[in-house]
């Protein structure tokens, strides 16, 4: 199925304006206003499968073509444990990976050009604006097919 024809039928199970709660969600929420400026359109949230669970699910409307982009999120206080990137560890891209691929089975996207993006937020204080670090393309899948291109 191409790319628009699933954009336009999918629907959204959230909106950029809820309150959010924990340090993780509100990092969402600010990691999906910032992709958003950057041109993608997020189209999931808080994706969930049997094997695990993706932030933000979105397709970068400025790549041709068009790419879904598998997004992770980490939000962090300080530095003492590390950058917040380096909490997302290979089993974690493992789990991510083979999280996004059932999500490509079950929508018909395998034939769709993807990506795997990471977002690492340091918000010490929610009454200062967070810092945010964007890597695109943070780490691919290992193999041949489709959704390795």
């Amino acid at each position: 199925m191409p790319i628009r024809n699933f954009v336009n039928r999918v629907v959204t199970h959230w909106t950029l304006g809820q309150p959010e709660k924990t340090l993780g969600a509100s990092g969402e929420l600010k990691a999906a206003q910032y992709l958003k400026k950057k041109g993608l359109r997020i189209i999931e949230r808080g994706y969930r499968n049997r094997i695990g669970e993706i932030d933000l699910i979105a397709v970068d409307q400025k790549s041709r073509p068009r790419s879904i982009v598998f997004i992770e999120v980490k939000t962090r206080r300080s530095l003492r444990k590390g950058r917040p990137v380096e909490a997302v560890t290979i089993g974690k891209q493992n789990r991510i990976i083979q999280t996004a691929m059932v999500y490509l089975k079950r929508n018909d996207l395998l034939e769709c050009r993807v990506r795997f993006d990471v977002v690492g937020i340091l918000w010490p204080s929610r009454k200062r604006p967070p810092q945010i670090e964007h890597f695109t393309s943070a780490f691919q899948p290992s193999g041949n097919g489709q959704m390795f291109r």
